[in-house]
């Protein structure tokens, strides 16, 4: 009952959210949504027991770990929500809104699901529930980018559909009865088709791939990160490649019950390596912060692949990493949203002196930017280093090597992206637009969770991590 309250609260405020004449009171259905949403989330980790075989919906320590950082995330974002939309009465909130709170029921689904196809549905609805959150601004450069991110999103969630279709023949082709429910096929893993199977788990990569925004399968990301709010941005950085990093180790799962990690290990590892290419490349000299955050968002994604495509430790690293990025992007992007607000632009040539005009949101960005470029004591030094550890303690010296290199090379070009913004002094701007409370409050909060996970990590979450890597690396 619990699991389905996740899924039905906010499913059912949406038509309330929809047809409430208050425009105040639809906005503080969002955090009201998502403070009831934390309790749940908080009293089913420690109540709830893990999913039985043949459930539908369930709990693992995955989908335990998605949902424990997804949450606050989302609660974050929702008390943002109040008084940004406050200051964007002409902009309206009927639909915002509504998708915001369809958004978080196919997350929850999206975390919860035992069966590879209402994961996949569950993934769907969130792309449906967040390109209008990116056309919020109504502009040519924001229908342009919603496009892009349907387009290519709908590509790719195609394909995983196709992969999910391989690895229901890849059960009938070894004999079993078809299923795409999670224990039947770690059941079946063993006498699983191996062409079909591996057919399917490329599809499938290239399918989910694409909503983590692994290059190259990234191009939606600039643009969709660069035009939607600053809070749409943390959650798609933050939940929505959380989402389809679970869906891309579901199928490590099963890739690992058939004992095919062989296979799908170097594909993880190359995607991964491009990713962090690709993000160092374009991250210098970019003249668009928030551009310049979707390439941040792809570079954590292609470490993501590399700690699960190297395995063990870094496989452990890969899962600390995903919580800290997480909440280290929703700190970024809402203080880089506030920057853009008061200055109307997200152009380097035009915003100077952020430290001077908005002394919380710039220091939040620039506090931010060191914490998600791995500098300690935040959390995602430590993750970072937690990779680092297991590549080297692999024997892959030379892809440790390269991932140094492009990790440093992101922070120097960020750093100076990042400088340029908060240094100097202020271009001209909105006077208007101010430090306000629910503005920095909650990047605030974000920002000393990252920290506090640098500084100790509870032995409970340790656990946790423990179980979900063991699920990865063993498959059941």
């Amino acid at each position: 009952m619990m699991l389905a309250a996740l899924i039905l609260l906010p499913l059912a405020l949406v038509p309330v959210a929809w047809l409430a004449p208050w425009y105040r009171v639809r906005s503080w259905l969002l955090p009201l949504a998502g403070t009831i949403h934390l309790l749940l989330v908080v009293l089913a980790l420690g109540n709830v027991p893990d999913a039985a075989p043949g459930e539908w919906i369930g709990l693992d320590p995955l989908s335990r770990l998605v949902l424990l950082v997804a949450s606050p995330l989302y609660l974050g974002c929702a008390l943002y929500a109040v008084d940004y939309l406050e200051m964007r009465r002409e902009r309206g909130n009927r639909t915002m809104v509504p998708c915001l709170l369809l958004f978080l029921s196919a997350l929850s689904m999206a975390a919860m699901s035992r069966h590879l196809g209402l994961m996949w549905l569950a993934l769907e609805t969130t792309t449906l529930a967040s390109a209008p959150l990116i056309y919020f601004n109504r502009n040519r450069l924001s229908i342009e980018a919603t496009w892009k991110y349907l387009l290519i999103c709908s590509v790719g969630i195609a394909l995983a559909m196709l992969g999910l279709l391989f690895f229901a023949y890849a059960a009938l082709r070894g004999g079993v009865p078809v299923s795409l429910l999670l224990s039947d096929l770690l059941a079946a893993g063993p006498v699983l088709s191996r062409p079909w199977l591996h057919a399917g788990f490329v599809l499938l990569l290239v399918g989910f791939g694409t909503k983590m925004g692994l290059a190259p399968l990234h191009a939606w990301k600039p643009d969709a990160y660069g035009e939607a709010p600053g809070l749409v941005g943390a959650l798609l950085a933050g939940g929505l490649t959380s989402l389809a990093f679970l869906a891309v180790l579901r199928t490590m799962q099963v890739m690992a019950a058939a004992g095919a990690q062989g296979v799908a290990r170097p594909l993880l590892l190359g995607l991964g390596l491009l990713s962090l290419l690709l993000a160092a490349l374009f991250m210098m000299r970019q003249g668009d912060f928030k551009r310049m955050l979707a390439y941040s968002s792809i570079e954590h994604m292609g470490l993501l692949a590399v700690g699960v495509g190297i395995g063990g430790l870094a496989t452990f690293g890969a899962l600390l990493h995903m919580i800290n990025n997480s909440l280290a992007k929703g700190c970024l992007f809402l203080s880089a949203g506030n920057i853009h607000r008061a200055f109307a632009s997200k152009r380097l040539a035009d915003v100077r002196g952020a430290l001077v005009a908005l002394p919380f949101s710039g220091a939040l960005f620039l506090t931010a930017f060191l914490a998600v470029t791995g500098t300690p004591p935040f959390g995602i030094f430590l993750s970072e280093f937690t990779i680092l550890r297991g590549i080297f303690g692999a024997g892959q010296l030379w892809v440790g090597l390269a991932v140094l290199v492009l990790l440093a090379t992101v922070f120097i070009g960020m750093g100076a992206s990042v400088l340029a913004v908060s240094q100097g002094e202020p271009t001209e701007r909105d006077l208007a637009f101010t430090d306000r409370f629910l503005l920095v409050a909650p990047p605030l909060l974000l920002l000393l969770a990252v920290l506090f996970l640098g500084l100790y990590i509870p032995e409970s979450l340790r656990l946790l991590l423990e179980q979900a890597q063991a699920l990865v690396e063993g498959g059941t």
